[in-house]
């Protein structure tokens, strides 16, 4: 009887931690929020960082903080091993007039920033390439972003959802 009674007693104890567990993993889906990945590399988790204020900065179509973000960027990718051609692209971002401009620079350093993130070891996270065929006047082009619902910086408000995920990075 005592036997019987502690098995129970055991088995009411694991259900009841399987349900909190279970009650825990069903709030985590139920967030909207992604993480953002993190790199094995500071510098380039840093960089990163600034590309996405930049993407975002074009989808809401703000010439602006697009700008200071491309800076930003600029500033931060020299400390990354391997990142010339991302240096170089972001720069054409920095130094351009329009917000036309910036977006139409924005698809060279994409395609850059994304062979740079392939390459890199990370340690937490994913990001997704995305992809809009209607951009650079129906040319199509690539974006990184931390979530896979689309978010378009080629056309903003305009066609803010244009797009699908190509490619999921981890």
């Amino acid at each position: 009887m005592k036997k019987t009674m502690i098995m129970l007693c055991l088995a009411l104890v694991s259900w009841g931690a399987t349900a909190q567990h279970d009650h825990a993993a069903h709030g985590a889906q139920a967030s909207t929020q992604q993480m953002e990945p993190m790199f094995k590399d500071k510098a380039l988790g840093t960089a990163y960082g600034h590309y996405i204020h930049l993407k975002n900065a074009l989808v809401a179509s703000d010439f602006q903080k697009a700008k200071s973000a491309s800076e930003s960027l600029v500033k931060a990718i020299h400390n990354v091993k391997g990142s010339d051609k991302v240096h170089a692209e972001a720069a054409k971002v920095a130094e351009s007039a329009t917000l036309e401009n910036q977006r139409k620079a924005f698809t060279a350093l994409s395609n850059e920033m994304a062979t740079l993130v392939k390459g890199a070891d990370i340690s937490m996270g994913e990001l997704y390439l995305e992809y809009c065929p209607m951009a650079n006047g129906n040319t199509g082009g690539y974006w990184l972003s931390n979530e896979k619902e689309i978010r378009n910086p080629y056309f903003g408000d305009k066609m803010l959802k244009c797009g699908s995920v190509k490619e999921t990075i981890n």
